[in-house]
C-alpha cells in the first residue's frame, strides 16, 4: 500500500491573498496632485483672510472720526475740541446742539454716540456697545477734569435687557449669514436643474422663515436681546438672509467651485467684520469702513439695532439697499439660467 507524501504548496498553487498595499500603483500624476494641494491652498487662504481681516479689525480697536454731540458754544466748545484731540487724535468730530433736548434726541436716535452738556454732564447709550461706552466715558472724563469737574454721566439709550454687552445682535446676524451663505451653496448642489421661479421661491421662503425664526428667538418673544417692533423687525433679517443667500447663489453661477470661496470671502468674512454688531463702523480701518454702508450685513445689522433701541435709525436704508441686493441677485440668476444661450432653456429638475 503506497503512502502519499504532503509535498508544500507551490507559489503557483498557493492562493493568492494580496493586501491593497502590496498591489503597485501608478505615480501620482498631474491630477492627483492638484487634488493634493488645491484643497490645501483654497483653506488656508480663506483661514488667511479671516484671521487677516479680524486681527486688522479688531486687534487694536480706536475711533475715526466719531460722531458725538455738545451743547457747548464758542471758547468752551474750541476747548473741547482740543480736549479731544489731545486724548484720541482724529477720534472724534463734534456736532453742536442748541440744547439738552435737541442733544438728548440725538443720542437716542444715534445721530451722535455721545453728547457733552458741559459742568461735566454727558449724555451717552450703553446700547452702542461696552467699547463706545468706554471710549467716550473714558475721553469727556478727561475733558471733565481739565474744567475741574466730576463726571456724571446718563444713560439716555440703555442696553435691552437680555443684550446688556451689546453683542446679541452680531451672533444673530453671524447665524443668518451663514444660514444665508449655506443656502446659497446647497441649493444648487441639491436641484442644480430646478426651474427658476421655484428656486426663487425656495430663496423667499429662507428669507421669510429665517427672518421669523431669528427675530422670535432674539426678539421679545425669546431672548429679548432685539426688543423691536416684530414685524418691521421679521422683514428686514428676511430681506437680509434673502440678500445673502441670492448673492451667494450669484457667485457660484458665475464662479463655480471659485464662487463658494468668494462668497464666505464677501458674506462671511468681510460682511461680518464690518456690520458693526461688535463695535460702530467708526472703528474700523479705513479700507473696511465702507463695507458697512453697502454690504447686506453691516445694512441689516444697523436696522437692526436701530429698531430695537435707537428710534429706528438705518431702516430707511435698509428698505432701500436690501431689495436691491435681491433683486440684482434675481436678474443676474435669471439672465444666467434662463438665457443661457439666447433662448430659454431651463428645465425641471
Amino acid at each position: 500500500m503506497s503512502q502519499q507524501v504532503a509535498t508544500p504548496a507551490t507559489d503557483a498553487t498557493r492562493p493568492s491573498h494580496r493586501h491593497a498595499l502590496d498591489v503597485a500603483h501608478p505615480p501620482p500624476g498631474p491630477g492627483n496632485t492638484r487634488a493634493v494641494l488645491l484643497p490645501v491652498a483654497v483653506v488656508l487662504l480663506i483661514g488667511t483672510v479671516f484671521v487677516s481681516v479680524y486681527l486688522a479689525a479688531f486687534h487694536a480697536p480706536h475711533p475715526h472720526r466719531l460722531r458725538v454731540g455738545t451743547t457747548e458754544i464758542g471758547t468752551a466748545q474750541a476747548h473741547l475740541s482740543q480736549d479731544l484731540e489731545r486724548v484720541a487724535p482724529g477720534g472724534f468730530t463734534v456736532v453742536t446742539y442748541p440744547d439738552e433736548t435737541a442733544a438728548r434726541e440725538a443720542v437716542q436716535d444715534r445721530k451722535v454716540y455721545a453728547a457733552y452738556l458741559g459742568d461735566g454732564e454727558l449724555l451717552y447709550g450703553s446700547a452702542n456697545g461696552a467699547a463706545v461706552t468706554a471710549t467716550v466715558t473714558t475721553a469727556f472724563g478727561s475733558v471733565a477734569h481739565a474744567e475741574h469737574h466730576e463726571l456724571a454721566v446718563a444713560d439716555v439709550a440703555p442696553a435691552a435687557a437680555g443684550d446688556t454687552r451689546g453683542l446679541s445682535v452680531f451672533y444673530a446676524a453671524f447665524g443668518l449669514v451663514l444660514a444665508g451663505y449655506l443656502f446659497g451653496m446647497t441649493t444648487y448642489q441639491l436641484a442644480p436643474r430646478l426651474q427658476y421661479r421655484w428656486r426663487m421661491a425656495s430663496l423667499a421662503l429662507f428669507g421669510t422663515v429665517g427672518g421669523l425664526l431669528i427675530a422670535t428667538i432674539a426678539g421679545s418673544t425669546g431672548f429679548g436681546a432685539l426688543p423691536g417692533s416684530f414685524v418691521p423687525l421679521v422683514t428686514v433679517i428676511a430681506l437680509m438672509g434673502a440678500a445673502v443667500g441670492g448673492t451667494t447663489m450669484v457667485l457660484l453661477r458665475l464662479f463655480g467651485s471659485a464662487g463658494v470661496s468668494l462668497a464666505s470671502i464677501l458674506m462671511l468674512i468681510l460682511g461680518n467684520s464690518s456690520s458693526g454688531g461688535i463695535m460702530p463702523a467708526a472703528y474700523l480701518p479705513g479700507w473696511l469702513r465702507p463695507l458697512s454702508e453697502i454690504l447686506p450685513v453691516g445694512v441689516g445689522v444697523r436696522a437692526m439695532q436701530g429698531l430695537s433701541r435707537f428710534q429706528d435709525d438705518g431702516l430707511t436704508r435698509a428698505l432701500v439697499i436690501l431689495p436691491v441686493w435681491i433683486l440684482g441677485a434675481a436678474l443676474v440668476l435669471y439672465l444666467k439660467d434662463v438665457y443661457r444661450s439666447g433662448t430659454p432653456t431651463a428645465r425641471p429638475a
